[in-house]
């Protein structure tokens, strides 16, 4: 992904100081909790990476998310209460390239255990359109094909892969408990397996095989199952499509048959709902599952995953 890298500003780092790593406490409006828990201390970027950690920890780890729910993973930026937290946790758990700050305050933190996800599986380049689809306009030209594609959680199988090295991590960091590490992510991967396949069953006979999104999040999962995913914007979920490539986006779907133009949700829904009025489609929700909120169709990744599969079904066309 081309992001643009911020570092941490040393009068953050001047203020986890003031702070004093023992005021930390839990409030409403920050994701920032007491860490010395007594148990193995856990500090997750946003909602997939936590969601590994409390299923391989079970009992055994406190977890907490820097990223709110509701909160678009991209756009955080790390407080002094969060770098503080990181500073005394025992282990952290992100993905790189994904939050610039998260990396940036991980880069700088002293915590013994950093587990980096996208080192854990193979990552690509992905631009607007990913599959087999040839696209009108030149996706060579598109910047994001610069960098890779973090949304790895969204395919199953790279989700087990990334699952299966925090287990082996948490292991290593925290040996008493690492038999039952070592059960729960055996647990775990058992239960991603099955929603590949589950996908796999769920989008073999499909009418047609592309579908439109606002940004290209599916692009792993569009590979996995054989679909072409054509994303409004790329890899940024702010940016804004330009008109050539609204009107290719027309073009292809009335080529291919597509009938819904996915929107997520949390961010707008304007542009998607506006290219689906021009073009005579519906619109529905995909969800990239960067976190749980009350907008959710389900209330954690496997339910919200199963949701994205019956939306995914609808919309190709499966028989």
């Amino acid at each position: 992904m081309n992001v643009r890298r911020r570092l941490i500003p040393t009068a953050a780092l001047t203020a986890v100081t003031a702070l004093g790593i023992g005021t930390l406490s839990a409030c409403s409006g920050d994701t920032a909790e007491a860490a010395g828990t007594g148990k193995f201390d856990v500090v997750a970027s946003f909602y997939p990476m936590a969601f590994l950690a409390e299923q391989i920890g079970g009992t055994h780890v406190h977890v907490t998310s820097l990223t709110s729910p509701g909160q678009e993973p991209h756009d955080l930026e790390i407080s002094p209460k969060q770098i503080a937290l990181l500073q005394d946790s025992d282990a952290v758990l992100y993905l790189k390239n994904l939050q610039p700050s998260v990396d940036d305050a991980v880069a700088q933190s002293p915590v013994k255990t950093k587990v980096d996800a996208a080192a854990l599986t193979t990552l690509e380049k992905h631009g607007n359109e990913v599959g087999g689809h040839a696209a009108s306009h030149d996706s060579a030209k598109n910047e994001e094909l610069a960098g890779l594609d973090p949304h790895i959680w969204l395919d199953p199988v790279r989700y087990a892969q990334v699952a299966q090295g925090v287990g082996k991590a948490f292991e290593k960091a925290d040996p008493k408990h690492a038999a039952d590490y070592e059960k729960n992510t055996a647990t775990l991967v058992k239960k991603l397996n099955g929603l590949d396949k589950q996908f796999k069953d769920g989008l073999a006979g499909t009418k047609t095989k592309v579908f439109i999104t606002t940004h290209a999040a599916f692009g792993y999962l569009a590979e996995r199952y054989g679909l072409t995913e054509e994303a409004i914007t790329g890899l940024d979920p702010d940016s804004e499509p330009s008109a050539a490539r609204v009107k290719d986006l027309e073009n292809m779907a009335r080529a291919d048959g597509v009938s819904t133009v996915f929107y997520e949700t949390l961010v707008s829904d304007k542009t998607a709902r506006t290219i689906a009025g021009d073009a005579g489609l519906k619109t529905d929700v995909l969800d990239p599952v960067e976190g749980i909120t009350a907008k959710s169709r389900g209330k954690d990744y496997f339910s919200v995953q199963e949701a994205n599969l019956k939306a995914l079904q609808q919309a190709l066309g499966a028989k």
